[in-house]
């Protein structure tokens, strides 16, 4: 059965995982799944001055978040949290992005304990970024537990909450023996 994926609408204040495609002398152009490239003025960062500009090549993965967006238009994207502080925005290296629908992304973000994160959690040390555009992030120590991880979430995606955990503990276990 083919997936439906709904296409990511940008709104205000959405998180979301942008990928690097231009970069001008005022902005970086950033893909964030959106109908439009969205836009990332270079003094959008904790502590950015004319003096201070980042360098971001081509295919830099960022974690920022959507300040404006108008039908038509590009969305405006930042660096900072709405207090001007970096917080978690900002560049992610090494680790693995990959994309999957919107809806489980909204999951992984939404519900107060994810019970795939939480029965991982329990077993691996890894960093995850998941943006409202369906795109997620992993990072750990070991490349092993980055495959692992990424391949439980997508796996994950029609799997009821219990379902989840014995997929998990299944996972983990193999690993283990």
């Amino acid at each position: 059965m083919e997936q439906c994926y709904l296409p990511y609408i940008p709104r205000p204040d959405d998180h979301v995982l942008g990928i690097v495609v231009d970069s001008r002398s005022d902005n970086f152009w950033v893909d964030i799944k959106g109908p439009q490239i969205a836009l990332l003025p270079n003094l959008v960062f904790e502590g950015g001055t004319r003096r201070n500009i980042p360098k971001f090549e081509v295919g830099t993965l960022l974690y920022v978040r959507v300040v404006k967006t108008n039908t038509g238009m590009n969305p405006d994207l930042s660096c900072t949290d709405a207090s001007g502080k970096a917080a978690a925005f900002g560049p992610l290296r090494d680790g693995f992005m990959f994309e999957t629908s919107t809806g489980l992304s909204r999951m992984l973000l939404s519900s107060p304990t994810c019970p795939v994160l939480e029965a991982l959690g329990k077993k691996l040390s890894f960093e995850i970024a998941t943006g409202l555009n369906g795109r997620v992030w992993v990072n750990a120590a070991a490349p092993r537990s980055v495959i692992i991880v990424a391949n439980a979430i997508m796996n994950s995606k029609s799997l009821s909450g219990t379902q989840k955990r014995i997929m998990v503990e299944k996972l983990l276990a193999k690993i283990s023996d």
